[in-house]
């Protein structure tokens, strides 16, 4: 596994109201929060870590808009001018007949592009290995984390600052 030479300083804990209270008063103290894990969505939780609504949709738009333009015009080129034959005494420009084949061609093209952005944006690629603070994350424990790399003389107040918001178990480690 590749190291990137951080140390993380971080706190587990048992439960999510106990984690949005650490996470009030690390804001309140202006404390710098590397980042936070848990098991589960917590509600309320991105407004006190400062992060913005995703712009994801605005992408699937785009991914669908383009899907829906390339098979309506495909299907125009092949049908009015490429192979242009009478269906059942339909003219060649029969556009309600376009639509399931456009319609799907738009949900492909957006889920793949949705997809694809999706990993690319959160570095998640194939051979991308994360680092894994502590194995418990992903079942019972919540996490606030913080990079005390360049920071060693601050690490007391971190520790001191877990003790006070109640964390069960305090660790750090190099990754």
């Amino acid at each position: 596994m590749k190291t990137l030479n951080k140390e993380v300083l971080f706190g587990l804990y048992n439960d999510e109201t106990e984690l949005l209270s650490a996470i009030k008063q690390a804001n309140d103290k202006h404390l710098e929060i590397m980042d936070v894990f848990t098991p589960f969505p917590v509600h309320g939780l991105d407004p006190l870590l400062g992060l913005k609504e995703s712009r994801l949709h605005i992408a699937g738009f785009i991914y669908g808009a383009t899907g829906t333009l390339i098979a309506f015009l495909f299907m125009t080129w092949v049908f009015v001018s490429d192979w242009p034959i009478i269906f059942g005494g339909k003219p060649f420009f029969a556009a309600p007949s376009f639509i399931p084949v456009t319609f799907e061609f738009t949900v492909l093209l957006s889920a793949i592009g949705m997809t694809v952005t999706f990993y690319t944006i959160c570095g998640m690629g194939p051979g991308v290995v994360n680092p894994i603070l502590d194995s418990r994350i992903t079942d019972n424990k919540f996490c606030i984390a913080f990079d005390v790399t360049h920071g060693k003389e601050n690490e007391n107040d971190y520790r001191s600052f877990f003790t006070n918001t109640g964390a069960s178990e305090v660790h750090s480690k190099n990754i």
